[in-house]
């Protein structure tokens, strides 16, 4: 099943397809800038000890984003079933 939610709150690992940019501002044309735009693939590489930055994969590098970055990008993940 799919599920769309904020980058934030994807698992270590965890792969999707970016659906939407909800940050505006400075902060949206940063995102956008970076290559971060709807139907890009992108997966979670890891996280700081207190989960903030978060280190994503997307193409072919490797980025950090700020928590309140990755909160204003809305991702389609898989779920299994007994987590919807």
């Amino acid at each position: 099943m799919k599920k769309v939610i904020k980058m934030r709150e994807m698992s270590d690992n965890q792969e999707g397809i970016i659906r939407k940019i909800s940050a505006t501002g400075d902060m949206g044309r940063r995102i956008r800038e970076m290559g971060l735009v709807p139907d890009t693939p992108v997966q979670i590489q890891g996280r700081a000890p207190l989960r903030d930055p978060v280190a994503i994969k997307i193409r072919d590098f490797t980025l950090t984003l700020r928590s309140d970055e990755a909160s204003g990008i809305w991702v389609e993940v898989d779920v299994p079933e007994h987590q919807s």
